[in-house]
């Protein structure tokens, strides 16, 4: 993780430090992100995924004042959730953390970018290709 009030090596609070460069890129993998609660996920995966959506909607990135581009990948049951104004969603047409590594490499030609998960081999994967990486409690309010 960033030091304290950084994100992605940029200052967290300060608005116009990222005016001239693209959004920072938050991706988030749904099933992790929901997994990491016991509140009964498992009975609608669907359901659960609609909630992290909407939180971050309208949370966004707690401690992250400047533009920001939200993708929530989702895959098995939970594939069908739609996207609303400030999160993308994409379903993985197989593997979610295959998908996740797949827009960490489109997005690597220098924009920052952010991957939330507990998930050690995603971690390890996204960071190679020069990710940041952050685990659900980061985004997830308890």
């Amino acid at each position: 993780m960033p030091a304290a009030g950084r994100i992605c090596g940029r200052p967290a609070c300060d608005p116009g430090a990222m005016d001239d460069n693209p959004p920072l890129l938050l991706i988030v993998d749904a099933a992790n992100v929901v997994g990491s609660v016991p509140d009964g996920w498992w009975r609608d995966r669907r359901g659960a995924a609609e909630r992290l959506r909407d939180a971050l909607a309208a949370e966004g990135l707690p401690g992250h004042a400047g533009p920001l581009e939200t993708v929530l990948v989702v895959e098995g049951a939970a594939r069908g959730v739609e996207s609303v104004p400030g999160v993308r969603v994409e379903a993985a047409p197989g593997s979610g953390d295959d998908h996740i590594v797949e827009l960490v490499a489109r997005a690597a030609n220098g924009r920052n970018c952010l991957v939330v998960t507990a998930d050690r081999e995603l971690r390890r994967r996204a960071t190679a290709l020069g990710a940041e990486v952050t685990g659900p409690r980061s985004i997830r309010r308890r």
